[in-house]
């Protein structure tokens, strides 16, 4: 069995999606390095000044700023998985705590569905069946990142229904 071929047969597509965070772990350190740092210095002015319950306030704001970030590092571990088989389109979604969900069609039926909204970006769906089975993948993508997407899952399926044999 070579690379290309699984257990749903051939692999014609596979695209994996995960959401972009500009900040990778050291940078984050030192933002928040930075922070604690300004806070200490604005923490020790108001100290002196008689001003000790700021000291309170600084504190949670570090504490609360810290809070967010993780949870932002945290969110950036999911994903979303793609994949065109001969006998199966896949999509796999793979939430931030690890829990991991299917979601199985037919790739006889599947069709990709770009549905515009009124200064909004636009949905990207994949269709089953007619609207029996609707399914929304890559929530976390742009505009022009969905049209690719789109542009390249419908290839992938022409492809898969019309082969060139040699």
């Amino acid at each position: 069995m070579d690379a290309a071929t699984g257990k749903h047969g051939a692999l014609y597509f596979e695209a994996e999606l995960h959401p972009h965070r500009s900040l990778s772990r050291r940078a984050l350190a030192l933002v928040l390095g930075g922070m604690v740092l300004g806070s200490l210095y604005v923490t020790a002015i108001m100290y002196f000044m008689g001003a000790w319950p700021v000291i309170g306030f600084n504190g949670a704001d570090i504490l609360l700023a810290a809070l967010l970030f993780w949870l932002n590092m945290r969110a950036a571990r999911a994903r979303e998985i793609i994949r065109l088989y001969d006998e199966v389109l896949e999509i796999t979604r793979i939430a931030p705590n690890g829990r991991v969900a299917r979601v199985e069609m037919s790739p006889d039926w599947a069709k990709v569905e770009l549905q515009e909204r009124p200064a909004s970006v636009p949905v990207l769906l994949l269709r089953a069946r007619g609207a029996v089975r609707v399914t929304e993948i890559g929530r976390q993508l742009g505009e022009a990142q969905k049209r690719d997407l789109a542009a390249a899952i419908g290839r992938a399926l022409v492809r898969r229904r019309e082969p060139r044999f040699s």
